[in-house]
């Protein structure tokens, strides 16, 4: 399957976006994450099955003052 991740193409077969994160090295609580423009909560990271073709942004906080 192939998917755009922040910006970026991947092809794999994980279909389950919790565990792309992990794949991918994005673990933690503290991240936002959204599929196509739609927010995905992290209670509901775990049974959200991805498609071929989607769009997916990571987001992390940033520090800074």
């Amino acid at each position: 399957m192939k998917l755009t991740v922040n910006g970026e193409d991947h092809q794999t077969d994980i279909s389950v976006l919790s565990e792309l994160l992990v794949a991918l090295d994005y673990e933690g609580d503290w991240l936002a994450t959204a599929v196509n423009g739609e927010l995905v909560h992290r209670e509901d990271r775990a049974g959200f099955t991805l498609s071929d073709r989607d769009r997916i942004e990571i987001l992390s906080p940033m520090q800074g003052g």
